[in-house]
């Protein structure tokens, strides 16, 4: 169980703010080494045999130039702790192949692709439940996250040379400022947000009012998964 709690300071979403910009709120937020731990998962060396035998595909096996800076396998998120065990950017194969073509679309005008989130075995989507209890932020694990099932990417525009455009916000800010309808922000970040949303859209992902960063893929739907990858 538990052991006890930190808090830390987070932009809050609309259900705890009322679409306030600029309101915050405290989460309690358990500290990652008193997550209690789930039951041992199946666990799959990334090799392509591999994860296709899985019905999986790693994204940058199919494209080195998206580039990979998966947050939770990092302390660079919202909750300053390391989630995952080591980075991947896994996803159902349909849906994979989408995000190269979004890559493709986006090279041919001069940027690309930055993955923060992709696959999110259930029992990482357990370990971020343990720490934020809170379904206006993390959606509970019984009911299962998009990207538990390999079909959700969270990510961002990058130009030539790698630089993140601006888009308004970090990613994982949880403020009004962040929802994809909201439009006091500059016409280059509305911009880039749209560039964004229409690539994603035109290979079959749909985004969320909330997150301008996170989008699902709708040509197919896939049942939650819990394997994990090794870590080489």
């Amino acid at each position: 169980m538990t052991r006890f709690f930190i808090l830390i300071i987070a932009a809050c979403s609309c259900f705890a703010c009322q679409e306030q910009p600029g309101a915050y709120k405290q989460l309690a937020v358990a500290t990652l080494d008193t997550v209690p731990p789930t039951k041992k998962p199946k666990v799959v060396n990334p090799k392509p045999e591999n994860l296709k035998a899985a019905g999986f595909a790693d994204v940058e096996q199919l494209d080195s130039s998206i580039l990979i800076d998966i947050r939770y396998a990092t302390t660079n998120n919202f909750m300053k702790a390391k989630v995952y065990d080591c980075a991947r950017c896994l996803l159902r194969p349909e849906a994979a192949q989408a995000v190269v073509k979004a890559q493709k679309i986006l090279k041919a005008k001069g940027y690309g692709l930055k993955m923060h989130d992709c696959y999110r075995p259930r029992p990482y989507q357990q370990r971020l439940w343990d720490k934020v209890p809170d379904p206006n932020y993390v959606t509970p694990p019984a009911k299962g996250s998009m990207h538990s099932r390999g079909a959700a990417v969270d990510l961002t525009l990058v130009d030539a040379r790698g630089n993140e455009l601006d888009m308004g916000t970090p990613y994982d800010f949880f403020g009004v400022e962040a929802h994809s309808d909201y439009t006091k922000l500059p016409q280059k970040v509305l911009d880039n947000r749209k560039l964004l949303t229409e690539t994603m859209a035109a290979v079959g992902f749909k985004g969320i009012r909330t997150e301008w960063w996170h989008f699902s893929y709708q040509a197919k739907t896939y049942p939650l998964s819990d394997f994990l990858w090794n870590c080489e």
